[in-house]
């Protein structure tokens, strides 16, 4: 079995910077720690208010990393255009709202689907991976796959919010597990993510259909304790035990 990739979502080193609107911590800085730490891949969500990701960011990360970079976008004109400028090596489609705290679930594929498939064709023109986040249901997957997606990315929020609370998570386990085999017998690959911790990602890693995870928002908490590297390269271990 091959070793499960690691994403590291930087955006909240960018949260930090903006909430006293200085110019560190250094979103830049932190990605090149992170790929000298094992990353596999560093994402960026560039959102269209610039909450934290901003554009300069985006080009000096792209410019200077080693490693792929995935930005996570909203479907929309404005973010096809910045991708296709940029071309990192992957493309999240995600869906987003203004007053959101952070992302509150998948696509709705159905009802977004005339600009994903425009979104998805010319991403792909444009050699840019694409992958879609998505619920662990069947018929986002199966349309995700219609619409010419590379990649699905399971929301593993829901599990880790049972997890948190000391609910039962068999059956948001289950269709995880169910979600993931389907996609890859369509031949997508499949990442989580949302909400991860050591914890639940241990927990999700069991899922042999799913090669990545995609984690931002603990790793960033958990390095003002122990530091970006030490996070990572834990991560890096619980995930593929």
């Amino acid at each position: 079995m091959k070793n499960k990739r690691l994403g590291v979502n930087i955006d909240h080193v960018a949260t930090i910077r903006n909430a006293r609107n200085e110019i560190y911590p250094s979103p830049l800085k932190a990605a090149l720690l992170a790929q000298k730490s094992g990353a596999d891949s560093i994402t960026v969500h560039l959102r269209e208010d610039r909450r934290h990701i901003r554009d300069n960011d985006l080009k000096a990360i792209r410019r200077k990393l080693k490693i792929p970079v995935n930005l996570e976008m909203a479907p929309t004109n404005e973010m096809l255009k910045i991708a296709t400028k940029f071309k990192p090596e992957f493309a999240c489609i995600v869906p987003e709202k203004r007053k959101e705290v952070t992302t509150e679930g998948g696509l709705n594929i159905k009802r977004k689907e005339k600009i994903l498939y425009k979104l998805i064709k010319v991403l792909k023109k444009s050699k840019i991976r694409v992958s879609l986040f998505i619920e662990p249901r069947i018929k986002d997957i199966k349309h995700s796959y219609i619409l010419g997606a590379d990649c699905v990315e399971l929301h593993t929020g829901h599990f880790c919010d049972l997890l948190n609370k000391r609910k039962n998570i068999s059956n948001s386990y289950l269709k995880l597990k169910r979600s993931a085999n389907f996609a890859k017998k369509l031949g997508l690959e499949v990442h989580a993510g949302h909400g991860l911790t050591y914890k639940s990602a241990y927990i999700i890693s069991r899922i042999n259909d799913i090669s990545e995870f995609n984690i931002g928002h603990f790793i960033v908490a958990e390095s003002i304790f122990i530091g970006l590297k030490k996070t990572i390269k834990k991560f890096k271990k619980i995930i593929n035990k």
